[in-house]
């Protein structure tokens, strides 16, 4: 039987939704693939939105259009980019104007409610679900990067009618932007990602409100630094976004959730009853579980390239090593002194966009007699 993959030539891929993560999937093709066409729909084009302007001007989009009918129906693959909700308000559409040979796929960390709506319009052999397992706290086009999406996990979720060479054309594409794809069940991606991805979310988000709407919250809050400030980081996400997701995955969500809860009654019973055994075992448990956890791919809570280093307070010190990372071509994402350092070593803290830049930072300050720390 012939090979239809070897038949199928990517020439345009279109944008749904062209944000961070949209944003940086452009930039990686772009920068693997330049002979590609890369084409976006702005759904408010007068004026059209300073995010594909941008990408007009820097050379990463070619073309940007207001009407669907305008380009999309020449696009081979199609990203839905947007919230998960507005995704698959777009599915009608795209189903009146696409070519059979298009793959339609989607970036977003609830699979369930877009893999039902694709079924009941009848556009399985189009479809492969998508899921990028990265992202930021930072949003819209202007904080996208081609190396968000470098050696991170991307999860394949192809319809049960998916033609085996549209899912090899779909992974062999997220190769080549140096991601690593794992293809899932759409039941078992939204089981995962609750747990892993949208309840820490949730556990954030009302961690940092609990704070928010205590009776100490300025004090604490110029105390909360280290590790509140670490495990809370995800609060700062899109809200939009975390309802679309919260919206479309509550079911499951739910179910972790309210084992957590319990989780949560059995420690305070632990703590009202001073159980020794019980408060170790939980901390220890936890410690060896969470250490056995691999840090080299990006995750669905995306890895921070940090270090911590002595710095003596004096005038210049910080502008001492900004200047030396800066002179060896370093980028300094963050960079900034914690007070509190109750939960970490080192009182410089320095954040980076990737690793190569967390290493090749820590092998030069090392070597200009710095004490560094990395995690």
């Amino acid at each position: 039987m012939k090979d239809q993959n070897s038949d199928f030539k990517i020439k345009i891929i279109g944008f749904i939704g062209f944000g961070l993560i949209g944003g940086s999937i452009a930039r990686a093709i772009k920068k693997v693939r330049p002979d590609i066409s890369l084409y976006a729909y702005d759904y408010h084009p007068n004026p059209p939105s300073s995010g594909y302007k941008e990408a007009l001007s820097d050379g990463v989009l070619d073309f940007v259009t207001g009407n669907l009918e305008e380009g999309f129906p020449d696009c081979d693959i199609i990203f839905l980019c947007a919230p998960v909700l507005s995704n698959i308000s777009y599915l009608p559409k795209l189903k009146s104007i696409i070519k059979p040979s298009c793959i339609l796929t989607d970036v977003g960390s609830v699979k369930g409610n877009i893999h039902e709506a694709i079924s009941e319009l009848g556009m399985d052999e189009v479809f492969v679900g998508g899921h990028p397992m990265t992202g930021s706290e930072k949003t819209g086009y202007r904080n996208s990067y081609a190396l968000l999406l470098e050696n991170a996990y991307y999860i394949l979720t192809p319809t049960d009618k998916t033609p085996k060479f549209k899912l090899d054309v779909l992974k062999k594409l997220v190769e080549d932007i140096g991601s690593i794809p794992i293809i899932l069940d759409p039941k078992e991606h939204d089981e995962i990602t609750a747990a892993i991805s949208h309840l820490p979310h949730i556990i954030a988000a009302t961690l940092v409100n609990l704070i928010r709407e205590s009776d100490n919250s300025e004090k604490m809050k110029q105390l909360a630094a280290g590790g509140f400030k670490d495990i809370t980081r995800i609060a700062s996400s899109s809200p939009m976004m975390w309802q679309n997701i919260c919206l479309t995955n509550a079911g499951v969500i739910n179910t972790i959730l309210d084992r957590y809860i319990e989780m949560l009654k059995t420690a305070s019973n632990a703590l009202s009853e001073l159980d020794e055994d019980y408060l170790y075992t939980m901390f220890e448990t936890a410690g060896e579980f969470r250490n056995s956890i691999p840090n080299k791919s990006a995750g669905l809570i995306n890895k921070v390239y940090e270090i911590y280093v002595d710095i003596i307070d004096e005038t210049g010190a910080i502008a001492t090593i900004a200047t030396l990372l800066a002179n060896n071509n370093i980028s300094i994402k963050n960079i900034g002194i914690i007070h509190n350092r109750e939960f970490q070593e080192g009182v410089l803290h320095i954040e980076f966009y990737d690793e190569q830049s967390e290493n090749d930072a820590i092998d030069l300050l090392s070597r200009h007699n710095y004490h560094v720390y990395d995690r």
